[in-house]
């Protein structure tokens, strides 16, 4: 099991900030080899369900997850998203926290805890910074494009 967290700060106003970061196809366009369908109709709130399919051919794996917190920012309220990871292969959860920051600035805590059935504790360290890696580059780019 790895634990790791992210922080990030976005000339952004925290609407805009929490839009870019919950759209959940857009991380399919920011995660090499990774393909995202939402299977319940939108609007995302609370049990809102989707799977990202990451790999190619037979080394592909579904992560699928559901949305167990659903609460966007408003007027000056920080908004926070817990997804939960229910795949096969994938377990553990998500927390994404998007609050006003300094400077007109929004500011961005991912937290996530992520464990790979089958794959020995050994592994955690080179997984944990590989995820930090993956997720850090895909929230950088999340924030970057509209």
């Amino acid at each position: 099991m790895v634990i790791f967290r992210l922080e990030r700060t976005a000339p952004l106003p925290p609407e805009e900030t929490w839009r870019r970061l919950t759209e959940w196809q857009r991380h399919g366009d920011v995660v090499p080899l990774t393909r995202v369908t939402v299977i319940t109709p939108p609007p995302t709130r609370e049990g809102t369900v989707f799977v990202a399919r990451s790999g190619v051919g037979p080394f592909a794996f579904d992560d699928r997850m559901e949305v167990a917190l659903w609460h966007p920012p408003a007027d000056d309220e920080p908004g926070m998203c817990r997804l939960e990871k229910r795949g096969r292969i994938v377990r553990g959860w998500a927390e994404i926290e998007v609050r006003p920051g300094p400077g007109g600035r929004t500011r961005v805590l991912w937290r996530e805890e992520l464990r790979v059935r089958l794959l020995p504790s050994l592994f955690d360290p080179p997984l944990g910074a590989t995820a930090r890696s993956v997720f850090g580059r895909a929230v950088d780019r999340l924030l970057r494009s509209p």
